[in-house]
């Protein structure tokens, strides 16, 4: 019987926590019984860091092929030139340009069929932008690569912890630019994706889906703002009349109650805050950020590159584990 394809993992910046995880993680393997995974990144720095952590990893620059057998015995490498120091914490515009192309290359192995999903370490967007990045952020420049020069696909931000899952409908824009920004389109697009993934990716037949309100109390039948009435509630019954299981708007302070939302398999919201607060709150350490809309599986760790904790060994690879372990579920 053939190995399976390996989980490509993208080392993500240098300075940050990232590639302490997936050292941390790989040198724990057999405990937490990992499938195979590939990283895509500089050898020399990864071996450094290992160093620095008092990892004992024996690394083997390989081919995606040869990556599942390769896996019990060496952390397989997909070796990318050039120089990135280890200095955590400590940005540096030499290592840009390793970072953008190691989540180039994961992207075309998986979409390749090579790989089977991607998961990724944390970027600093500003450290990557003296290296020519040009993306509003990492799951943009994702979404450009699987266009693969032709109309990138529309992609989705899902948080997830179990059976929790949230959604924002705007995600990284000033608060006071949200209210233009929600269109009936884009709730009924963003709907049809989340549903989508739902039951393809997530194995659910029959999605239920709530959507919550912009203003307090989902506007109060307009007392408190028109944009429920005018904007969420036309849509909602569109995707009704079309035969989705989805219900709301309703109000964000009792929507994320956990008997409400536990009646629903998704909940969409109307900004970033409004849908991360919630599940930050109950799985700070242990939810995925995983990207819907786009022709392969990518799961992400939710935190940053959190600089004060890289090269400690102290900050915690409960993130990164689930995000591991949500992108072989998916693929399984």
């Amino acid at each position: 019987m053939s190995e399976p394809a390996p989980i490509a993992v993208s080392m993500g910046e240098p300075a940050g926590i990232g590639p302490d995880l997936i050292l941390q993680l790989y040198a724990n393997r057999a405990e937490l019984a990992l499938p195979p995974f590939i990283v895509f990144g500089s050898m020399a720095f990864l071996a450094a860091r290992a160093r620095r952590l008092g990892l004992s990893i024996n690394f083997a620059q390989t081919t995606v092929a040869q990556a599942a057998a390769e896996f019990p015995v060496a952390l397989p490498v997909a070796h990318i030139d050039g120089l990135v120091p280890d200095k955590p914490g400590d940005t540096s515009p030499l290592s840009g340009k390793v970072v953008i192309e190691a989540i180039s290359r994961a992207v075309a192995e998986t979409l390749a069929g090579k790989c089977r999903a991607i998961v990724t370490a944390p970027i600093h967007k500003a450290a990557l932008y003296t290296a020519g990045f040009r993306y509003p952020g990492h799951t943009e420049f994702l979404a450009a690569l699987c266009g693969n020069g032709g109309p990138a696909p529309r992609a989705v931000m899902m948080l997830a912890h179990e059976g929790f899952r949230v959604v924002p409908l705007t995600i990284h824009v000033p608060l006071r630019d949200v209210p233009g920004l929600i269109t009936g389109r884009l709730i009924r697009d963003t709907a049809q994706i989340v549903e989508h993934d739902l039951r393809t990716r997530f194995g659910i037949d029959e999605p239920r889906i709530a959507v919550t309100g912009l203003n307090p109390h989902a506007g109060e039948s307009g007392a408190i703002g028109t944009e429920e009435n005018d904007i969420i509630v036309p849509a909602v019954l569109d995707l009704q009349n079309s035969g989705m299981r989805i219900d709301g708007p309703f109000s964000a302070d009792t929507a994320f109650h956990r008997p409400n939302w536990e009646r629903y398999d998704a909940v969409i919201s109307m900004y970033h805050d409004q849908a991360l607060i919630p599940i930050k709150t109950v799985a700070f350490e242990d939810a995925v950020n995983v990207t819907l809309g786009l022709p392969i599986v990518r799961t992400s760790p939710d935190h940053g590159t959190a600089f004060d904790l890289a090269g400690t060994g102290n900050g915690s690879w409960n993130s990164m584990l689930s995000a591991m372990r949500l992108a072989d579920r998916l693929t399984a």
